[in-house]
């Protein structure tokens, strides 16, 4: 019998859950939410790979009782692997997409004000997968049909933790006094346009950087120095 949130988990999440648990519960039920594990430091820990939006109402009240680690899985490299129904392999390729932590802010940008938590820390986990596709013909029309089954963990990399607005400025490849918009943070951090907007807009609603003035239709920002 499958534990309450688990019917549809995949085989990454499972993976995640136990090695973050090291062998100690999984599924802890608390304040009228299930968690996914507790760590050996007795720390609540939530594995999320989607938007953080479904987490404003259940992370602020349970980071009010006590410390809570939400791990952001997020795949560097991807392998694609593609079966027929009869679970045949028909082949195996590596996806051009490249993860990295920038992409923590496509999700937090539905819950910027998690960052202010000062019992909750957020960590990026950049890791290596293996994705399942079956050739079913009941997939969306953008794979031509093809399902995705589920993922698998390959090797994890390295994870980054943020604990405060002081972490999430620190990500920013500028420095103190230095102006910057987002086409200039998308030139240097290597990243789309539309994520280096997206994530502008978390660090300026948790104060980590300040709006100065628009120049044209792009706004101009500076790092708040006085945080942290």
């Amino acid at each position: 019998m499958k534990s309450i949130g688990t019917e549809h988990e995949s085989t990454l999440h499972r993976e995640l859950k136990l090695r973050y648990a090291l062998g100690g519960d999984t599924e802890i039920e608390q304040a009228g939410f299930v968690c996914d594990a507790r760590d050996p430091q007795g720390r609540l820990v939530e594995i999320q790979t989607g938007g953080f939006g479904a987490l404003k109402k259940k992370l602020p009240i349970l980071a009010a009782r006590e410390p809570v680690r939400l791990i952001h899985p997020v795949i560097v490299t991807k392998t694609i692997e593609l079966f027929d129904v009869r679970g045949d392999l028909i082949s195996r390729r590596k996806s051009p997409r490249r993860g990295s932590v920038w992409n923590l802010f496509d999700q937090m940008i539905y819950a910027p004000r998690l960052a202010e938590l000062p019992n909750l820390c957020i960590e990026v986990l950049l890791l290596d997968a293996v994705e399942r596709r079956v050739a079913d013909g009941k997939g969306s029309w953008r794979r031509r049909g093809i399902s995705v089954n589920d993922r698998s963990l390959e090797r994890c990399r390295e994870s980054v933790a943020f604990s405060g607005p002081a972490d999430y400025r620190n990500i920013l490849p500028f420095r103190r006094g230095e102006e910057f918009s987002s086409a200039l943070l998308a030139e240097k951090a290597g990243i789309r346009l539309s994520l280096a907007r997206k994530t502008l807009y978390v660090l300026s609603a948790i104060k980590a950087v300040k709006r100065l003035r628009r120049e044209g239709r792009s706004w101009i920002y500076a790092i708040n120095s006085r945080i942290g």
